[in-house]
């Protein structure tokens, strides 16, 4: 009877040669290698191949208290997610429970309680200047569900996106760094249809977000928060704007404000008036 050899689900442990018979030439020397330092630990009475799990455990519990996933500490860890959560859970097909680790190798265990949640939590920063590329990139033409793929994201965080004050900084240096190729691009040379990217660009227009020839000559504040673009505002919303701010920000009068703007009282209210309504 002929024994089937399975595909690895990973190669950077010895069960893909242990357990499935992997033939990957680095594989089999890592295999080889580690059964050359059994044989000389064993021999020198140095042989300790497991250690206790518990130290383990209880460090990935004080992790997951921090809000930190398996996914994560798999990730910082360079270790299959399955290594890590058999530390707290039992884990397997239906008919293949196995229990929580008890022990475990050395390695393994240096690397998870080498994490810490300084390292392990993701910075935040703000999202000002992401929001402001996506949004000029729809003005494109370019559909946020399209864009999801060129950042190496799920069309729902890009969307998310939109509406986060602050956001991981490994997802604003994606869209910083793809942003230039992006908007050298046309969407419709790219796979988008006329009618996605009239879509598009009609939701753009009506959220009044600046387009990318509004930003090349702003770039030195795409990042700024406290930069407010005046872009696709009309003359009476941008003197409600210099209004608004001699008022709330100087202290003037609504007619100290028209005189300092050379304009009649009524035409001030009028605009502030506008300008409230439209902001509700």
């Amino acid at each position: 009877m002929a024994t089937i050899i399975r595909d690895a689900p990973h190669h950077n442990m010895l069960t893909c040669v242990k357990d499935y018979g992997c033939l990957l030439p680095e594989c089999r020397d890592r295999y080889k290698a580690y059964q050359r330092n059994r044989y000389h630990a064993r021999a020198a009475g140095t042989w300790q191949p497991l250690a206790d799990a518990e130290p383990v455990r209880q460090h990935i519990l004080n992790l997951h208290a921090a809000g930190i996933t398996d996914v994560r500490i798999s990730e910082l860890a360079n270790l299959p997610f399955v290594t890590v959560a058999g530390f707290t859970r039992i884990h397997g097909t239906t008919n293949n429970k196995r229990a929580r680790k008890r022990r475990c190798t050395p390695e393994v265990a240096a690397k998870i309680l080498a994490i810490t949640t300084d390292k392990a939590t993701p910075t935040c920063v703000d999202a000002t200047g992401t929001r402001r590329r996506i949004q000029a990139l729809v003005a494109a033409g370019w559909p946020m569900v399209h864009l999801a793929p060129h950042f190496g994201l799920a069309p729902r965080t890009v969307i998310a996106l939109i509406d986060q004050k602050r956001i991981y900084a490994r997802n604003a240096a994606i869209v910083a760094e793809v942003y230039p190729r992006l908007a050298a691009m046309r969407p419709d040379r790219n796979g988008i249809s006329r009618r996605s990217i009239t879509r598009a660009r009609r939701l753009a227009a009506s959220r009044r977000w600046a387009n990318k020839t509004y930003w090349a000559e702003r770039m030195d504040v795409i990042d700024d928060p406290h930069f407010i673009p005046e872009y696709g505002l009309t003359r009476a919303e941008l003197l409600a704007q210099e209004a608004r701010w001699l008022i709330k920000t100087a202290g003037l009068t609504r007619t100290q404000a028209a005189e300092r703007l050379h304009k009649d009282r009524s035409y001030i209210d009028r605009v502030l008036g506008a300008d409230y309504e439209a902001a509700a």
